[in-house]
């Protein structure tokens, strides 16, 4: 374990020691961006607003006490959301796509020896190859985070309204019981470290893949695997730090 920590401490130094012109980066990390995040807001979108709709209609059907106003219902959606289903459900989701997506990349990269000619002419293959993808996922993961939490939060609306279980007033007003905006920054900050988590781990598992076809496949399903289990623990710790 301590050997497999200390050499992915290594391979993300080498990334940062002579990198690429500042040009050449922006243009990688622009067309890893649209690979990472506009690729997937269809993906995020769906899940999340299921997600939403469900969360909404599970609560009401808990809720009988005639006493507790329906209004609740709007403000536990709006709470689960940022805090726990926003972030860290649409993290495990593009550990999924973007994780096993870099990984096999990577991987293939490697077994072609695409990435060993890049070292003979004298490019850091981990600058050119691996930076662009963690800083693309660093700034397109929030981004996602919130258009998730939008669309949950309306899959609620829809899912409560429509199904009749509770009049539009009273969602409205359950949202808007009680904000506290420090949750917002909360949850951006998990999904910036989810992001580092997964593209890193993703990056490390396919940039040191050795053997063929078989293994690429092997690196992108430990990769995925080793994700979660990252964005679970960081979850646990963020949520004790930070709350």
């Amino acid at each position: 374990m301590l050997k497999i920590f200390g050499s992915f401490v290594l391979f993300l130094y080498n990334m940062v020691t002579r990198t690429e012109r500042i040009r050449v980066l922006w243009n990688r990390f622009i067309e890893e961006a649209t690979l990472i995040g506009v690729n997937s807001i269809f993906i995020v979108g769906i899940v999340s607003a299921f997600i939403g709709a469900v969360t909404c209609i599970q609560i009401a059907y808990n809720l009988t006490n005639p006493l507790i106003p329906k209004s609740t219902i709007g403000y536990m959606v709006r709470e689960m959301t940022i805090l726990e289903l926003a972030p860290t459900i649409t993290s495990i989701v593009l550990a999924g796509k973007v994780g096993s997506s870099i990984a096999g990349g990577l991987g293939t990269m490697r077994i072609t020896e695409q990435i060993s000619a890049l070292e003979v002419m004298g490019i850091n293959s981990t600058s050119y190859l691996v930076l662009p993808r963690i800083l693309a996922s660093m700034f397109m993961f929030p981004l996602l985070v919130i258009l998730a939490m939008a669309l949950s939060i309306l899959g609620g609306y829809l899912a409560g309204t429509l199904s009749g279980v509770m009049a539009p007033q009273d969602y409205i007003e359950g949202i808007r019981t009680d904000f506290i905006p420090y949750n917002i920054v909360f949850a951006l900050i998990k999904a910036v470290v989810f992001a580092f988590l997964v593209s890193g781990i993703s990056a490390y598992k396919g940039y040191y893949t050795e053997g063929g076809a078989l293994e690429v496949g092997a690196a992108s399903t430990a990769a995925v695997t080793n994700s979660i289990i990252a964005i679970l623990l960081a979850d646990y710790v963020l949520a004790a730090v930070l709350l």
